[in-house]
């Protein structure tokens, strides 16, 4: 594929790099910065490009790393705790289940979940549903399933306990769950 051909190609996936990065980093222009950087990155390693993932996929794994790097160099701000607290109340999500832990109405049928994945609906419905979480429920969310950073590192940067970072990611899932759940697998979402 020649240079412009690739540089079309790239720009194609400029939007989606620019939601992760604004997601994870919650900073409009170091989100800029890091998708520039992105895409300078990639077509400088054009050549390092076999084909053997999607191109998107592969400029993920690049953005994965300069959003990293600007989580490492961005000046250490304190996150304050009162704010994971509130986040972390997981009383709300006790009518979901009975005494036994069992669910007191198990999840929907979510029909066929590996075609939903491969349509982009479903990513601008994720998207749209993480969006709706509260700002640092997003952000710890996005840095151990998107950035897949370990717990002692999220732990670190954001200065709680692994519990709390535990009660987070539960709260995050169990959102998105009920919004995916609300607006793509209840039917309306996908057009079924």
């Amino acid at each position: 594929m020649d240079a412009a051909t690739f540089a079309a190609e790239l720009d194609t996936h400029r939007r989606y790099l620019l939601r992760v990065a604004q997601l994870q980093l919650r900073d409009n222009d170091l989100a800029e910065d890091v998708v520039q950087e992105t895409l300078l990155a990639a077509l400088g390693a054009q050549g390092g490009f076999t084909g053997k993932s999607s191109v998107k996929t592969w400029l993920t794994g690049i953005l994965k790393h300069k959003i990293v790097d600007a989580i490492r160099r961005k000046q250490r701000q304190p996150i304050f705790a009162a704010s994971f607290d509130e986040e972390c109340d997981l009383d709300e999500f006790d009518p979901m289940f009975k005494d036994n832990g069992g669910w007191e109405s198990p999840p929907a049928d979510w029909g066929d979940p590996e075609n939903a994945l491969s349509r982009r609906q479903f990513f601008d419905m994720m998207d749209f549903c993480l969006e709706k979480l509260p700002p640092n429920t997003a952000r710890v969310f996005m840095m151990r399933e998107v950035m897949e950073l370990e717990t002692d590192e999220i732990c670190k940067e954001l200065t709680i306990t692994a519990n709390n970072l535990w009660v987070i990611l539960y709260r995050a899932r169990m959102s998105l769950r009920q919004c995916l759940e609300q607006n793509w697998f209840s039917g309306e979402g996908r057009g079924a």
